[in-house]
C-alpha cells in the first residue's frame, strides 16, 4: 500500500520532516500536535486546559482534511509534561469525544516542542 500525506493549512505546519498526517488504506496515522495557532505559528499561551483545546482543535482540522472526524478516532495518545494536569486534560478531551471514546495511553515526558504542556497523536480509521 502507498502512504499519502495528509495537510491542512487548519492546523499549524510541520516543524520538522514528517506530515500533518499518513493516510494507509483506510486508516490515517495523525501526528502529534502541540497548542500551535495554525495563523501565528506560535505556541498558546494559558493554562493547559486553553493548551489542550488548541491541541483538540488542530486534531478536528486535520481529521476534516482526511475527510473525516474524531468520530472516527480508535486511538489517541497524550503526552504531558506534568502528570498532575491529566483530570483537566482528561475533561477538555470529553468535550470533544462521545462514546464509545477511542482507546488511550498517556504518558508524562521531560518536556514538549517549544515549551508545550500538552500533545496529542491519534490513529483516525475510515470507512
Amino acid at each position: 500500500m502507498s502512504r499519502h500525506a495528509i495537510h491542512t493549512d487548519a492546523a499549524p505546519a510541520a516543524i520538522g520532516p514528517y506530515s500533518q498526517a499518513a493516510r494507509i488504506g483506510n486508516t490515517v496515522y495523525l501526528s502529534g500536535q502541540i497548542p500551535l495557532d495554525p495563523a501565528t505559528m506560535e505556541l498558546v499561551q494559558g493554562d493547559v486546559e486553553a493548551q489542550a483545546r488548541r491541541v483538540f482543535d488542530n486534531l478536528v482540522a486535520v481529521c476534516q482534511a482526511a475527510g473525516a472526524s474524531l468520530d472516527r478516532v480508535a486511538r489517541v495518545g497524550i503526552y504531558l509534561t506534568d502528570l498532575s494536569q491529566f483530570a483537566k486534560v482528561n475533561a477538555v478531551m470529553a468535550e470533544y469525544f462521545s462514546q464509545p471514546y477511542p482507546a488511550r495511553s498517556t504518558i508524562e515526558v521531560s518536556a514538549l516542542p517549544k515549551g508545550a504542556q500538552v500533545e496529542v497523536d491519534a490513529v483516525l480509521v475510515l470507512d
